[in-house]
């Protein structure tokens, strides 16, 4: 069972990292950056997140024993956890790579699926153990599809909002992170407060039912967010590349539209001269998109 904990884990938090990477069409983000974020997700933020929250909890163990795996849960874990993703996307705010809030977004989005891997692991380890088939599998579809997703979509509002402030100053970084991290904490809270709600006043699984069913429309708004990055970062490519043609006359004009759009870019024919390679092309000017940005 440990050998399928680690598939059931690792697997499906690797193929949403693929389909992210894949649907981030305009300027994707180099794949060692992000595994090296879905690396800190997975370790840092779990060893941190176990360190702070065995502080905060430990007291409340020693004072009210009979609250603290309902405080644990609904309060202490968002707060702490949250934070403890985002923490990458510090250093980060110092890499040429991330330019917007796309890449905000897909960089949350990867750490969070980080975390999730490991914390399914444990999860789906220890329901291993108990030898119940059918309670390892409803274990692994929800945490697969619901916990290890509301993780991804927590952080990436984190990494929205402080990629729309990035390279606009201190003050609103600060107030975006702040603004991200109420998001991600609230998405976080509610998910975990509704499970908790279910033991603490023996709703007998109500909680978790009204989850399943408020959680995709959550899912839904995340998604929407994602599009609304998407189109942001379509206006910076057209805006700057629209400037540089008519600036620099690096590139023609009309070029700035069919660049800033990806089936026009991608499928368009005749805009570009047989000579020249259009995905290098592509690439340097989208490239030199973001750096104008910057």
């Amino acid at each position: 069972m440990l050998a399928m904990s680690v598939v059931a884990s690792v697997a499906p938090m690797g193929s949403f990292i693929a389909l992210i990477w894949f649907l981030d069409r305009y300027d994707r983000e180099p794949v060692w950056l992000m595994a090296l974020t879905f690396l800190w997700g997975a370790v840092g933020a779990v060893l941190i997140s176990i360190v702070v929250s065995g502080l905060f909890t430990i007291p409340i163990a020693l004072i009210a024993p009979e609250s603290q795996m309902a405080l644990g849960t609904a309060i202490i874990a968002p707060l702490v956890e949250e934070p403890a993703k985002a923490l990458v996307l510090l250093p980060l705010l110092l890499s040429r790579h991330f330019d917007n809030t796309t890449d905000g977004f897909v960089y949350g989005a990867t750490a969070g699926l980080g975390f999730a891997m490991s914390e399914n692991l444990i999860y789906f380890a220890v329901e291993g153990l108990g030898g119940e088939q059918g309670a390892f599998v409803q274990t692994v579809l929800v945490r697969t599809f619901y916990t290890g997703v509301m993780h991804a979509a927590a952080t990436a509002a984190v990494g929205a909002c402080i990629g729309l402030a990035h390279f606009r100053g201190w003050t609103r970084l600060a107030i975006g992170a702040c603004v991200g991290l109420t998001v991600g904490m609230g998405i976080h809270a509610l998910w975990n407060g509704l499970l908790t709600l279910d033991l603490v006043a023996g709703l007998d699984g109500v909680g978790f039912v009204a989850n399943l069913l408020i959680f995709p429309m959550e899912l839904v708004f995340v998604f929407g967010l994602f599009q609304m990055c998407l189109l942001n970062e379509k206006a910076v490519i057209r805006r700057e590349l629209e400037r540089e043609a008519r600036e620099e006359r690096t590139l023609p004009a009309a070029h700035a539209q069919i660049l800033s759009s990806w089936l026009k870019r991608t499928y368009g024919r005749d805009w570009l001269p047989s000579h020249i390679a259009r995905g290098p092309y592509v690439r340097t000017a989208t490239t030199l998109a973001m750096r104008r940005h910057q």
